[in-house]
């Protein structure tokens, strides 16, 4: 089994900037896909961003390219999302899972999920 828990999430004006962190223990994620996902209110969750056990392929939803950057760092068994250029869409509880399998957007195919970070953008 392998928890994760997010944090770094909060209240932020459009033009700002969040770095999200994925915290994961039970087992060493060197070698999980890891992703990030969202879920705004009355909307489904979505893809945001994955990223490969080695760090080596990543992957960003076209809505947040060029603004959000996903990274890993296996020594400290944390994934991230630095979230730069907020805007008021971008608000929604983000996501942080986990599948030891090749990466892939879809959300069903991940294994342990975080329990979210709310992110809020004020216009």
């Amino acid at each position: 089994q392998v928890q994760l828990v997010e944090s770094g999430g909060g209240l932020v004006q459009a033009g700002g900037s969040l770095r999200l962190s994925c915290a994961a223990s039970g087992r060493p994620i060197s070698t999980y896909t890891m992703g990030w996902f969202r879920q705004a209110p009355g909307k489904e969750r979505e893809f945001v961003g994955i990223i490969s056990w080695s760090g080596g392929t990543t992957n960003i939803a076209d809505s947040v390219k060029g603004r959000f950057t996903i990274s890993r760092d296996n020594a400290k068994n944390t994934v991230y999302l630095q979230m730069n250029s907020l805007k008021p869409e971008d608000t929604a509880v983000y996501y942080c899972a986990a599948r030891s399998d090749y990466v892939t957007p879809h959300l069903d195919k991940y294994d342990f999920w975080g329990q979210g970070t709310q992110v809020t953008v004020s216009s």
